[in-house]
């Protein structure tokens, strides 16, 4: 049985809740993120801002899903469109209120420059978390938390998250 929260549909077990933790600009805990905090807000990644696209379960444990579109490379004659995606855990969405932007984790300093997707390393560190980017396919990108790459890339966690 689902919940609705907006216009997304989300299954989660009985007793369990959709949350997410909001710090203020100290790093604090303030509040607790709710899906309309994620929908109205953007995330701020590798420099980079993506929107919220949906919350699933894999494995027992709430993911939230954000989305961007952008062109492969400026400097080419017929750039392609590529898409890059973001899982994170629920429980690592940050809100951070001083800069008005959603966090994979509390702000801990600026991340590294902006580079075009081709030129970044494969495994990186961003929000105090080693993160794994992937090509997922047809000019398709996945970021996902090193550690739990095989759960999410798994044909399950895949078909959960609407990647697949």
């Amino acid at each position: 049985m689902g919940r609705r929260y907006g216009r997304h549909l989300i299954s989660l077990p009985r007793g369990r809740a959709l949350r997410a933790v909001a710090y203020d600009g100290t790093g604090a805990r303030a509040s607790v993120l709710t899906a309309a905090d994620l929908e109205v807000n953007v995330l701020e990644f590798r420099q980079r801002s993506f929107q919220f696209a949906r919350v699933a379960e894999v494995g027992g444990e709430p993911y939230a899903v954000f989305t961007r579109t952008e062109t492969e490379s400026e400097r080419q004659l017929r750039p392609r469109l590529i898409h890059l995606t973001v899982v994170s855990p629920l429980a690592w969405v940050t809100l951070d209120a001083a800069a008005d932007l959603l966090r994979c984790g509390p702000a801990a300093g600026p991340d590294a420059a902006a580079v075009e997707v081709s030129a970044e390393p494969p495994e990186f560190e961003a929000d105090g978390h080693r993160w794994r980017r992937t090509a997922a396919g047809d000019g398709r990108f996945l970021y996902v938390p090193a550690e739990r790459e095989t759960a999410l890339r798994s044909p399950e966690a895949t078909a959960a998250l609407g990647l697949a």
